[in-house]
């Protein structure tokens, strides 16, 4: 008996432990950012050469052609008295980012976009392009293949058929890092963690989840700042690798977005409602037009065939459903299974939650995209 009661409280306990909700803890390196470690913007401008007649023209385009001149120039050619008019050319602004602590020599991605009338960048190749900076220094160079993954076709009659951008293109691993941006890590006394959803809860459980584990050495300084500095005797860069791999369970505001073009719906599981009754349905007015034809009696001597139109019209009012009475206080389920049940669209349910948010019921902010 004692043994089988033992078996059965087991079972219960696995019961009630599988029955727990499981929290949503995510690491800390998912929910924030490191200061100072970040991707930073390169631009340049530079010409794609190669282009199978599918460039700008030059006539249409003195960027091009003076891009062009100057460029053999450089090289040794004098092409200011002659009369350039290919259409092998394009101009194309260039950019990349750069990656946080990205070496001299290490390789990035760039894309290549086109600035005149040019069809199509499929082919070409862009000659050396410097990119550069912000502060206008040069970071990298850039030069190679583009490919812009689309495809197109033309017909001898001008018809012509296009998928994608073919205008726009990439160039994996075409440019070159040439200059650091002097980031010391090693010698930071303090870094700042910010979170990319501000919020108090979820501030203050980082610096706690830090402390725990590294007691004094977090502070949450706002809802989107979170100071920390390494123990003594330990350098920054293992702290933070330990750091941003503890757990928190974060936490977020009410919120509904919608997006009507779409007509979708998106609600934290906050949300809650307030006592109210829903009531949803459609009226709908058909009206059908069936001419007839009108004649005379056989061998009338008046009358004449004549079209009559008959019109039907009836109004069909969609009925049975009962109002959907939502208690205060109400969970997300609760709401989207009354709303199920009422058997309304997305975009129904979409007019339904601000017409309770403006009755005051909904507690939770609305974002319409």
């Amino acid at each position: 008996m004692r043994k089988r009661l033992r078996l059965l409280l087991a079972g219960l306990l696995a019961a009630l432990a599988c029955a727990t909700p499981a929290l949503a803890r995510s690491r800390i390196k998912d929910i924030v950012d490191f200061e100072g470690v970040r991707e930073n913007m390169l631009v340049g401008y530079g010409i794609v050469v190669g282009l199978n007649g599918t460039g700008d023209a030059l006539r249409n385009a003195p960027m091009t052609q003076q891009s062009l001149e100057s460029m053999l120039e450089r090289l040794g050619v004098n092409t200011r008295a002659a009369n350039l008019n290919t259409k092998n050319v394009a101009a194309v602004m260039v950019t990349a980012k750069l990656p946080p602590f990205a070496a001299s020599g290490s390789p990035i991605d760039v894309n290549v976009s086109a600035m005149g009338d040019a069809k199509s960048l499929l082919g070409g190749t862009l000659l050396v392009t410097p990119l550069l900076g912000a502060d206008g220094q040069t970071y990298a160079v850039a030069q190679g293949t583009v490919q812009t993954g689309s495809v197109s076709a033309q017909g001898a009659s001008g018809s012509s058929i296009s998928k994608g951008v073919p205008t726009a293109g990439r160039i994996a691993a075409g440019a070159i890092v040439e200059k650091e941006i002097g980031f010391q890590l090693a010698s930071m006394s303090t870094m700042r963690l910010t979170l990319r959803n501000p919020d108090f809860t979820t501030s203050r459980r980082i610096a706690e989840v830090i402390d725990a584990r590294f007691p004094g050495t977090a502070v949450a300084e706002n809802p989107t700042i979170v100071a920390i500095r390494p123990p003594a005797g330990e350098d920054m860069m293992s702290y933070m690798a330990q750091v941003e791999n503890l757990s928190v369970e974060p936490d977020a505001p009410a919120k509904v977005v919608i997006d009507e073009v779409a007509g979708v719906i998106v609600m934290g599981e906050n949300v809650r409602i307030s006592t109210v009754a829903i009531q949803q349905g459609n009226l709908t007015i058909t009206v059908r037009e069936q001419p007839a034809v009108s004649q005379p009696a056989p061998f009338a001597r008046v009358g004449q065939t004549a079209v009559v139109p008959q019109s039907d019209v009836s109004v069909d009012e969609e009925r049975g459903k009962r109002f959907l009475t939502v208690k205060s206080g109400a969970s997300l389920a609760t709401l989207v299974a009354g709303l199920n049940a009422l058997g309304v669209t997305p975009r129904d349910m979409i007019s339904i939650l601000q017409t309770i948010k403006a009755a005051g019921a909904l507690q939770a902010e609305i974002e319409v995209m």
